[in-house]
């Protein structure tokens, strides 16, 4: 008795992927000069744009993902895509942290803290408590 051929599904190869993925790494690329420009209208235009490039790309991805398998090419620049964005997100959370420590620095939330010797901050005075 022979064994039935189960088919294999055959890599999905389309302009629509590869035009969604090339968006995406488009976008990335002008996010990164962005970036590096410190243009803050620029930052806001690309990150909006490549959130939207990265939707219909996932979308399509999905879909073709469905139908058939994704040829390996296309699935390593999607990782390496994937990974260039949580580069990019880290990069944006380090720099919006060091701007939080040097706004607390240059103007600090509480101007009444004083510093005891040990380096604590003291508690200054509370409004509408009475202390014995």
């Amino acid at each position: 008795m022979l064994d039935p051929v189960i088919p294999r599904p055959t890599p999905m190869v389309t302009p629509e992927l590869e035009d969604s993925l090339s968006a995406v790494e488009a976008r990335l690329a002008a996010l990164g000069t962005a970036l590096r420009a410190r243009d803050a209208a620029a930052i806001d235009t690309e990150a909006t744009e490549l959130q939207r490039a990265l939707a219909r790309a996932v979308d399509r991805f999905a879909l073709a993902a469905r139908h058939g398998t994704l040829p390996a090419a296309l699935r390593q620049r999607l990782v390496t895509a994937s990974g260039r964005v949580a580069a990019e997100r880290e990069s944006l959370a380090r720099a919006t942290a060091a701007l939080d420590r040097a706004i607390d620095v240059l103007m600090p939330r509480d101007a009444v803290t004083l510093y005891s010797a040990q380096g604590n901050a003291e508690r200054g005075p509370r409004g509408g408590v009475i202390q014995a």
